[in-house]
């Protein structure tokens, strides 16, 4: 679960925010996998995007500043292939912290949040989703940091439930109250809360052994209808994520193309995340929520060993589970 989340980011980063397929298979022809950013970027919109910190408290984009309202900037031009996209990055601070307290802090995760993103070097990708920026908009007009998430409504909010669902060992209350917590935390909108205790709930099924439709259909049916899905399933996929569903990264639509493509390749972890990199749009999210499902169905022998060794945070991974076992043995023998 955990290993397909991040992989499925790493994945789909150098297609992130294609919107036009066509350009994506000009620059890239079909990506299987890691591969490097390429600039420019004839689809991005960074351009258009902006962000002034108000003092030092909002300072979160340091040397990438100069990059905003630049024409053709790939949102991730710096990243190495297999390497994690900023969201992701954050999920790892997330498991880095869990291991080292030994349980889940929200008011030390937004120490260390803060932290991180405002001090220069922690991270080099160029693109701060909106979330974060709304959050040190807040923040540095001096509200409290739990006053300070705003009412995201993107599927960027799914970055971390992986990683909480495996710090909960799968036990599905703990893993919901620890997903509302901290997804709220930067994302208060009842349509991506409501998203994220889903795929929790679906995640903890999942690791159990429980089959994916049947998942779906019980935990989901207001995102999708397994009817629907069956008829879709004759189309091609860019058929369905991109004219039913939008490749955009609203929830409203990102979440329910994110369970149609964990639908169709339930069995099949590296055929679904090979698709989802080549939709485009917002695939490094939907990548992330639906690498976790494909993973927690399928286990770690579905996960490709070449991506494994290829993701650049896979020692992270390594320590992250490795703790969790530690953990579960001393519970063990007490």
């Amino acid at each position: 679960m955990v290993w397909g989340s991040l992989i499925g980011d790493a994945l789909a980063m150098p297609a992130h925010w294609y919107y036009n397929r066509t350009q994506l298979h000009v620059d890239y022809g079909e990506i299987r996998d890691f591969v490097s950013p390429k600039n420019p970027h004839p689809g991005s919109i960074l351009w258009r995007s902006g962000y002034t910190a108000a003092n030092s408290k909002g300072e979160i984009l340091h040397e990438q500043a100069r990059y905003w309202g630049q024409r053709d900037v790939h949102y991730h031009q710096f990243l190495q292939p297999g390497e994690n996209t900023l969201n992701l990055k954050l999920a790892l601070e997330l498991a880095r912290l869990l291991t080292a307290l030994g349980r889940y802090d929200a008011d030390l995760y937004l120490d260390d949040y803060i932290e991180f993103m405002t001090t220069p070097g922690s991270h080099n990708d160029t693109y701060v989703e909106e979330c974060h920026r709304e959050f040190f908009k807040r923040y540095s007009r001096g509200l409290r940091p739990r006053k300070c998430g705003g009412e995201d409504i993107h599927i960027g909010g799914l970055a971390s439930v992986a990683i909480l669902c495996a710090w909960a060992r799968g036990e599905m209350e703990e893993a919901v109250q620890l997903v509302r917590e901290h997804v709220s935390l930067t994302h208060r909108s009842r349509e991506t809360l409501q998203a994220a205790e889903t795929l929790a709930r679906m995640l903890c099924d999942l690791i159990r052994g429980e089959d994916m439709a049947e998942t779906l259909a019980r935990r989901a049916p207001a995102w999708l209808k397994m009817k629907e899905a069956i008829k879709w399933g004759r189309k091609p996929d860019s058929v369905v994520v991109g004219q039913r569903f939008s490749p955009a990264c609203y929830i409203k639509e990102a979440f329910p193309a994110t369970l149609y493509l964990a639908w169709k390749y339930a069995d099949d972890l590296e055929a679904g995340l090979i698709a989802n990199t080549n939709l485009g749009g917002d695939n490094c999210h939907r990548g992330a929520a639906l690498g976790a499902l494909l993973g927690a169905a399928g286990g770690r022998a579905s996960v490709p060993a070449r991506w494994r060794q290829g993701l650049l945070a896979g020692g992270n991974i390594e320590a992250f589970l490795a703790g969790l076992q530690a953990s579960e043995s001393g519970s063990d023998e007490a």
